[in-house]
């Protein structure tokens, strides 16, 4: 009986290291790997001035008010291999070169439509010969079709470099699900602004083409949701800030316009953290 007892209470011992090891918070390695995901956004604008130049014209709108432009969810375009850049768009490369701390680099293809329609806020002169022509001084101004449309559809893109940190949160957590890991992360960026600007100004021919307008940066905080090691889940909220002082209107180099303005971006992406040797 004594050896029953004592062999009942070597395997209930052995059960419950087992038991508790099964629990015990597992450790992932981050350094060293790579990792890419894509993703969504939605994105909310402040007003912004914007300031327009050429031959015989210079006037600024002040508060000027956009909105992204947001296809509904479906399959196409979404996961449409030949439309996937249509929507608004979040594309990402990086490495870790430590255990909490990865650079990367991608483009957050975002999209910005100027409301029209609305009365504005018009200071300078236009001498163009056509309707609008005037001195202005903070006057009034209903913002029409025919005085100007004004969007960055294709899009407004932020090409950037980021620097991040991860943090495991399950131990801080108590979260004990195996093949599943959570961790925050938070990084700044810096890049250029290469927007496809879609403009018509002053009856003047529409001017649709990728340039080189300007620089921004940000800073982003996010969750991230790794499932079994190698694939996650992730969701920030970032905030940034564009200037830009070289953007194209028409197809003559001497028009220009010139806004800042900041963003706040939410994103859901979808990746992969990797080893490639």
């Amino acid at each position: 009986m004594n050896k029953i007892l004592l062999g009942i209470f070597m395997l209930s011992s052995v059960l419950s290291v087992a038991q508790d090891t099964a629990f015990e918070f597992q450790e992932y390695k981050n350094k060293g790997k790579f990792f890419a995901y894509w993703g969504w956004n939605r994105v909310e604008y402040s007003k912004s001035d914007i300031s327009f130049k050429g031959d015989n014209y210079n006037f600024t709108l002040k508060d000027v008010a956009a909105k992204d432009k947001v296809k509904a969810f479906a399959l196409d375009p979404y996961f449409h291999p030949l439309k996937i850049t249509i929507p608004q768009t979040n594309m990402r490369i990086g490495y870790f070169f430590t255990e909490n701390y990865s650079v990367s680099i991608g483009v957050d293809h975002m999209k910005y439509v100027m409301y029209n329609n609305r009365m504005g806020t018009i200071t300078g002169a236009i001498n163009t010969g056509g309707a609008f022509d005037g001195i202005y001084e903070n006057d009034q101004l209903l913002v029409s079709e025919d005085f100007l449309t004004f969007e960055h559809t294709d899009g407004l893109n932020y090409v950037n470099v980021e620097i991040d940190r991860f943090d495991s949160i399950d131990e801080f957590l108590n979260f004990r699900v195996r093949g599943i890991d959570l961790a925050i992360t938070e990084g700044i960026g810096l890049g250029l602004m290469y927007p496809k600007t879609n403009t018509k100004l002053l009856g003047k021919e529409r001017h649709d083409d990728f340039n080189v307008a300007g620089w921004g940066a940000s800073a982003h905080l996010g969750i991230n949701i790794t499932i079994f090691t190698h694939f996650f889940i992730q969701s920030n909220i970032k905030v940034g800030y564009i200037n830009m002082n070289n953007i194209r209107t028409t197809n003559d180099r001497r028009d220009s316009a010139s806004q800042h303005v900041t963003f706040v971006e939410r994103t859901i992406l979808f990746g992969g953290r990797f080893c490639l040797f």
